[in-house]
């Protein structure tokens, strides 16, 4: 089994590789993966809203606490190397010239499973206005048409409101609890878990 799903995976990072970087364009936004010329824009709304994100962002268990964090450069050309991989897809999310936030579609299994979860977050000024879901919406359809993955995850905490209907509205259903799933905001935190199947497979 193990054979067969490096197998899979090899052959599709072969073809992966002469197909990133990817646009993904929708009617009022579009995701393209950062460049590292994008450091002024990525910086500026990262610090606009530390404090808005902070309650839902990934934090680093004690075990890894030592590791220092990645430069804007080193954090670009690992995204870039993973998508290359065929491992995880990240964007950044922008409305005309404006970066509003990033989008991912990370854990990418092929094989017997061909499933992967989808990360956001988004700039304050442009929340409860669709760019979220209209950027899942665009994710997911590139993630069940050009990678043909039979299933997508959203893993969102369940106090987050917002979050949970961004995962409704772009026609994910609620499949399950996970305790202590996630390392957010400085401890494990719960999590509820949204799914869509790709209903071309």
């Amino acid at each position: 089994m193990s054979r067969l799903l490096s197998s899979n995976a090899d052959t599709f990072n072969l073809a992966m590789r002469n197909r990133w970087p990817v646009l993904l364009s929708g009617e009022d936004i579009y995701l393209r993966p950062l460049r590292f010329r994008d450091r002024t824009h990525w910086n500026r709304v990262r610090a606009e809203n530390r404090q808005w994100l902070s309650p839902w962002e990934a934090t680093v268990p004690p075990i890894d606490s030592h590791k220092a964090l990645p430069t804007y450069y080193e954090m670009v050309r690992t995204l870039n190397a993973e998508a290359r991989c065929g491992r995880s897809f990240s964007f950044a999310v922008w409305h005309q010239r404006n970066l509003i936030g990033q989008i991912s579609l990370g854990g990418v299994i092929y094989g017997a499973l061909r499933g992967g979860h989808i990360g956001y977050w988004i700039d304050k000024n442009y929340a409860n206005k669709g760019f979220t879901t209209a950027a899942v919406e665009i994710l997911t359809q590139y993630a069940f048409e050009s990678l043909e993955l039979h299933r997508v995850e959203i893993n969102l905490r369940p106090e987050n409101a917002a979050s949970r209907r961004v995962a409704e509205k772009a026609g994910y259903n609620f499949e399950s609890e996970r305790a202590r799933y996630l390392h957010i905001d400085g401890d494990w935190r719960d999590h509820i878990t949204f799914v869509k199947e790709n209903s071309a497979l």
